[in-house]
């Protein structure tokens, strides 16, 4: 029996709670579509590929990380616009997205399940954004691990190399991580008095502040580092409503 959107829309905000963050953009429901759902499709981030391969699957509704719309509203619709919404009018999809709520919860979210996926033990929240913490702290405390074997578990986890400033102490067993664009949170996690911090993007200004810092850095990729959320969010509503969930990977190396 399909689901109705309408209870997949009201299940999402229970569980991630949008209305505690202060976010870049609208937090769920950002397309509305037919009301009943059969197939739900993740991804990370909208796009006319995402969307086109979601149709291919026979989508009811697209569940992303990174939507469409972005700041205070919408405004006039362009043609880039225009293009990504088309596969959505054509056949009725719904967009559905949440941002800044799947980085920080503290069992699905982006950091927590990178923290598990590094065998690390979650130790709290971690990366004050505008009043609410993103970001997880992680540990090591029972073994830790070297510098390498660290970089080579992030490898592992987020198929992707990381980028690895090795300033920071031969044993590490302290972690904080802020996926996606979170550089900036690296003076926090320094203050902290962490061993590594991972993220997704890396800054110019890291180099510096890493090794003034006494830290390891290690950064794998934007896309990389947030496709843990949405593809075990999908996996929660597939359990709880019988849905069909496929997880796109389209790939993008930043």
């Amino acid at each position: 029996m399909p689901a109705r959107l309408a209870d997949l829309i009201d299940e999402l905000d229970r569980l991630l709670e949008p209305g505690r963050f202060d976010d870049y953009g609208p937090n769920g429901l950002q397309f509305p579509g037919r009301e009943a759902v059969e197939t739900l499709v993740t991804g990370v981030s909208a796009s006319v590929e995402l969307f086109d391969a979601a149709l291919e699957e026979g989508a009811d509704a697209v569940l992303v990380h990174h939507g469409l719309f972005w700041g205070s509203g919408v405004g006039p619709i362009d043609p880039a616009l225009k293009r990504r919404l088309a596969p959505l009018f054509l056949r009725d999809v719904s967009l559905i997205a949440y941002h800044l709520p799947l980085d920080a919860h503290p069992e699905i979210g982006n950091n927590a399940l990178l923290a598990r996926a590094l065998g690390a033990r979650d130790a709290g929240p971690f990366g004050a954004h505008r009043g609410a913490d993103i970001g997880r702290r992680a540990t090591f405390a029972d073994a830790p691990v070297d510098a390498r074997e660290l970089r080579r578990r992030v490898e592992r986890a987020t198929g992707r190399a990381p980028l690895h400033f090795e300033s920071g102490p031969a044993l590490i067993r302290d972690l904080a991580i802020v996926s996606g664009a979170g550089a900036g949170h690296l003076p926090e996690a320094i203050a902290a008095g962490a061993d590594a911090f991972i993220t997704g993007e890396p800054a110019e200004r890291v180099m510096h502040e890493a090794r003034e810092g006494s830290i390891h850095f290690l950064a794998a990729g934007h896309y990389a580092t947030e496709t843990f959320g949405v593809r075990e969010l999908g996996e929660r509503l597939a359990e709880r409503f019988g849905l069909r969930h496929v997880f796109l990977d389209v790939l993008n190396p930043i």
